[in-house]
């Protein structure tokens, strides 16, 4: 499956990391149904994809309000860190972003923009030896609202100098498409983990 880009001249490529450069999505959710599990909460498939590009402080914020788990956030949150670590040696990358990143590499800046812990993202590219191919990172903590606000996209564009107008996303999840829009930059939707037959 070959990935169409938009027509126009773009001077900078920004990334999502989560399913979109690394088919990370069912590694996650195994990390977080074997985190829940422990609160002897049955997490669905379908709860998990729908939390794509918000920040683990959200989610588990979420399921404080929604389901009524009282989860000790920073404890679940490292605690979830580590089984998805514990997973990573099963990790690949998404075959048509990583053929983007090749092309262009050398060329124009990248960067990365996660919702993601940036230990967990940085572990994610080094794992697969792409951590060098982006200019900066930026993740959950380098700004105050996540996607679908524009802010994350904006921090990134600022930080590699590049107007909005000319920068290109690549994404995955619906919320980093709206983030993407809201910052007016053009955008490419990855298809998911669940479109591509690999979700556990």
């Amino acid at each position: 499956m070959k990935l169409e880009l938009p027509g126009g001249s773009f001077r900078a490529y920004l990334f999502d990391c989560d399913g979109t450069i690394v088919d990370s999505m069912p590694l996650h959710f195994l990390a977080w149904k074997r985190l829940l599990a422990e609160w002897n909460f049955e997490l669905e498939r379908e709860l998990f994809y729908s939390w794509g590009g918000i920040p683990d402080a959200d989610i588990i914020a979420g399921l404080k309000k929604n389901h009524g788990l009282s989860i000790p956030f920073e404890d679940a949150a490292k605690q979830k860190e580590r089984f998805y670590c514990e997973l990573l040696p099963q990790l690949k990358a998404i075959p048509e972003v990583l053929e983007h990143i090749e092309a262009r590499f050398g060329e124009i800046p990248y960067a990365v923009v996660s919702g993601g812990e940036r230990s967990s993202v940085t572990a994610s590219l080094t794992t697969l030896g792409l951590l060098d191919k982006f200019d900066t990172i930026v993740c959950a903590g380098d700004y105050e609202k996540g996607k679908p606000d524009p802010e994350p996209f904006l921090v990134a564009a600022a930080r590699l100098g590049v107007r909005p107008e000319d920068c290109l996303v690549f994404e995955d999840a619906e919320l980093g498409i709206q983030s993407a829009v809201a910052a007016g930059m053009a955008f490419v939707r990855v298809p998911t983990s669940c479109e591509r037959g690999h979700a556990i």
